[in-house]
């Protein structure tokens, strides 16, 4: 179960690293005002390629697991901002809750993964 989560969770960090690059503005409300928006989307592939690597790497998952619960903290005060804006960016209030639920999933996880996994 923990090698199906963490290639999962790889493959979403992947596919973001990738939408970062491709659509850079689509993120650019996401990203908070006192840092560039250039800057905030490199550091944010950057973060998300190297954990998904992390992730994948058997002898380097626990340390990939660390990692995505260190960027799902560190992208929480986002969603919970967005959840309460008046026109949240990523689509209906609904939207904002469930993403907000799955954040916290996503917390957990990272947690689970670096817990019960071995430095080998």
């Amino acid at each position: 179960m923990k090698k199906t989560l963490s290639i999962i969770l790889a493959v979403i960090l992947l596919l973001s690293a990738v939408a970062h690059i491709m659509s850079p503005g689509f993120y650019a409300p996401m990203i908070p005002s006192f840092i560039p928006v250039s800057l905030g989307n490199i550091l944010a592939t950057i973060t998300e390629f190297t954990t998904a690597i992390l992730l994948l790497i058997p002898k380097y998952r626990k340390w990939g697991g660390l990692s995505f619960m260190a960027l799902m903290i560190t992208f929480l005060p986002l969603h919970i901002w967005d959840m309460f804006r008046d026109v949240p960016i990523v689509g209906p209030q609904p939207l904002t809750t469930i993403r907000l639920v799955f954040q916290f999933a996503f917390i957990f996880a990272g947690w689970w993964i670096y817990k019960t996994s071995k430095v080998i």
